[in-house]
């Protein structure tokens, strides 16, 4: 019988100064670098069957750029499309692409990431050696938190601040689960493939970093002799690195940003540690199976559009207007407060003549009893939990920002409360329970 086969490979996709950093609304333009941005490829094959896990330290690919890349990979490797997972990690301090952007920047580092893609790709496919995996889980205590909040008042707010005293509780429940693969291969290093939910935007700033999941990967190679890592970032739409009632020195290396998040370099660190940690308590212990099968597919879904009432465009246009001039300071509103009531205008903007509704694709890759399931934006922390909830597998590792990216994927409940994420979502309530749903079929389809 062939026996499973694993490659590896690492690509520096550091962009130049002056490019745009996405992921808050406003302006940034990269002035340095405290990390290199990496692709990180995990290839793995069996008898005739070939797929690619990339990695990619970016904010997030526009759909169009992810289709394209694919497109683009397949063509020069003769890889199924389905067999092709792009997954950006969500750093705070890297660019977004799309396909064409009208930026010039952009666009020229769009056309360096896709060639360092089939860089990256071939490399991992030329270093695949004989493997047996294993897997385990463990656990990262303390880093994530829930970042959308009851008020006293009954309101919801997301990141309400630091020791703001009108919080009520936090609404939801963090996943601490590190999921942890393992490759052990032949005359060459191992492979860990690490999965975890959170968000990477600890660092801020206009510095280029991959955030904490850079931390990770360094960590655990430094730590563990002759191992490779890649990360795959998981259900986090929900869910930051802000404690809003820290004790201790929970606050060292951080200061207090513009929107009332408390970031710094020195903290993610820490959370790369920590996550690491989580990965060397299980590292020596995984439980090693045999790998008799690797399948891929994609399912298609529609979502019904999150569309305004015809009421609600006046306000809209007055907040956007103020915001695009610059004249913030006009709107009654102030720290992440104002960020919500900023995206949910634009969201309404862009919204107001439909669609109706969006097309949606899942990814799945099923190596053995383990299966990762691609969804194309930030899924809440409820979604995750839905899909590992399947007996299908014995591992699932949900993937944010996988292929895609369209945005944030709330709970249903979310759309009641309000908040950021479900006030600024293309995407009409309901969502979430249609990915788990849909990816619980897609888990058995695989199966």
């Amino acid at each position: 019988m062939n026996k499973l086969q694993a490659g590896f490979s690492r690509v520096n996709i550091t962009p130049m100064m002056g490019i745009g950093i996405a992921g808050y609304y406003k302006e940034r333009l990269a002035d340095g670098v405290l990390d290199d941005l990496e692709l990180n490829v995990l290839a793995v094959a069996l008898e005739d069957k070939k797929a690619v896990i990339i990695s990619a330290d970016l904010l997030y690919l526009y759909e169009d750029a992810g289709d394209d890349c694919r497109a683009y990979i397949s063509e020069m490797t003769g890889l199924p499309l389905d067999a092709i997972i792009i997954h950006t990690t969500h750093t705070h301090t890297g660019p977004f692409l799309k396909k064409d952007s009208g930026n010039q920047l952009l666009d020229e580092y769009y056309q360096m990431f896709r060639r360092k893609l089939v860089d990256a790709v071939k490399f991992a496919m030329a270093d695949l050696k004989p493997a047996k995996m294993g897997w385990a889980i463990g656990s990262a205590p303390n880093i994530a938190f829930i970042r959308r909040f009851r008020m006293k008042d009954g309101s919801v707010r997301t990141n309400p601040g630091v020791n703001n005293p009108d919080i009520l509780a936090p609404i939801g429940e963090v996943d601490e689960r590190v999921n942890v693969v393992r490759f052990d291969r032949e005359g060459a290093d191992s492979i860990v493939l690490v999965n975890f939910g959170n968000h990477p935007d600890t660092v801020g700033g206009c510095k280029i970093s991959c955030d904490w999941p850079g931390f990770l990967r360094r960590t655990v190679e430094q730590a563990i002799d002759h191992t490779k890592c890649i990360f795959i970032n998981g259900a986090q739409g929900d869910v930051n690195h802000v404690n809003v009632h820290p004790t201790g020195g929970y606050l060292n290396d951080t200061f207090n940003d513009f929107d009332d998040v408390s970031r710094g370099y020195g903290h993610a660190r820490f959370m790369g540690r920590v996550v690491a940690g989580g990965v060397m308590q299980v590292y020596d212990k995984v439980k090693y199976v045999d790998v008799d099968s690797i399948n891929y597919m994609e399912k298609m879904i529609q979502i019904p559009s999150n569309m305004p009432a015809p009421e609600e465009m006046e306000e809209a246009y007055y907040i956007d207007k103020l915001h695009r001039e610059g004249r913030d300071n006009e709107l009654p509103y102030s720290g992440m407060l104002l960020t919500t009531k900023v995206a949910e205008a634009a969201r309404k903007i862009r919204l107001e003549h439909g669609p109706e509704y969006f097309d949606m694709k899942l990814s799945g890759l099923a190596v053995g009893e383990v299966v990762l399931v691609g969804i194309p934006g930030e899924p809440f922390t409820g979604i995750g939990r839905g899909l590992k909830e399947s007996d299908a597998f014995a591992m699932v590792m949900p993937a944010c920002c996988t292929n895609g990216a369209l945005g944030y994927f709330p709970m249903k409940d979310a759309y009641d409360e309000g908040g950021y994420e479900a006030g600024s979502s293309r995407f009409r309530a309901g969502v979430a329970e249609l990915i788990v749903e849909a990816g619980k079929e897609l888990i058995k389809d695989l199966a």
